[in-house]
């Protein structure tokens, strides 16, 4: 057996690779997955990479972009979400801010620099034409995190996905506001080149794998009962969000490189755009 580890977010767009090892589809080609989930998100993930503490990541499309740019000796594979993620802008339920507009010149609250939930607040202000030289932000590690630091008043606002964080929408923990879809398909598979280049046919074997999975994914008898019942969501939300994504089995497209590098070149985010070579496998 070939022992390749990924990680990624635990969150329901990742059930596909969960199911594919419960039902030993990697162990009949001779490969033993190890995944691990990690709820600090995609910062966190992106230093895992560039400390080759994984061999694979399923990992936000800004995030990993940006991670490259800055010297990350990582590639993007292909796409794994071909459609956008829906962040809500989320306060604590007894905020004082009612709308989005309300939150200028706040602080917000990211799991850490160069993830998600950092960049996208760049997107947002830049969408609500703020200042983003003005940005302000707290470092709050993952949703926990988030939770008591907007509850103490050490941060005003937090964007995560909508889905993950509808139960506390749901609870009065938190208010949210709107949304702020990503204007690009959201997750791809990365890998560290080291792994890249010295496993090309186990690498071949991991993609099909999933990609046969993730292909059938939606039509699974009762998946949207499954979903429901293993990331403690309610039915209507699952099917809601089903309905409004897809899985990608293709590789990212060079104009989509070039968009998200440009978006980030533009907010001052990344200092260089580099060429697809560079960046996909």
């Amino acid at each position: 057996m070939k022992t390749v580890k990924i990680i990624g977010v635990p969150e329901h767009f990742n059930l596909p690779w969960h199911l594919a090892i419960e039902e030993g589809a990697f162990a009949e080609r001779g490969i033993d997955l190890q995944w691990a989930d990690i709820p600090e998100g995609t910062g966190r993930m992106s230093q895992m990479l560039q400390d080759e503490e994984t061999d694979l990541a399923i990992i936000l499309t800004e995030g990993i972009i940006k991670s490259i740019t800055e010297g990350n000796p990582t590639k993007i594979v292909q796409e794994y979400i071909g459609s956008p993620l829906l962040w809500g802008i989320h306060v604590d339920y007894n905020s004082p801010y009612q709308t989005i507009n309300d939150l200028k010149n706040t602080k917000g609250a990211i799991s850490r620099l160069g993830s998600g939930s950092h960049l996208m607040a760049y997107v947002n202000a830049q969408e609500q034409k703020w200042d983003t030289a003005n940005l302000q932000f707290e470092i709050i590690n993952n949703l926990n995190g988030a939770i008591d630091g907007l509850a103490n008043g050490n941060a005003d606002y937090f964007m995560w996905e909508h889905f993950t964080t509808k139960p506390l929408v749901d609870d009065n923990t938190f208010r949210r506001l709107g949304d702020c879809p990503t204007p690009w398909p959201c997750f791809v598979i990365a890998g560290t080149q080291k792994f890249l280049t010295e496993n090309n046919t186990l690498l071949k074997h991991v993609l099909e794998v999933i990609n046969t999975y993730s292909k059938e994914f939606k039509s699974i008898p009762s998946i949207d009962r499954t979903l429901a019942n293993r990331y403690e969501q309610k039915l209507e939300d699952i099917q809601e969000w089903l309905a409004i994504t897809q899985w990608s089995q293709k590789q990212l497209n060079i104009n989509t490189l070039k968009k998200v590098q440009d978006s980030l070149s533009t907010l001052n985010l990344i200092s260089q755009s580099l060429k697809g070579s560079d960046i996909l496998y």
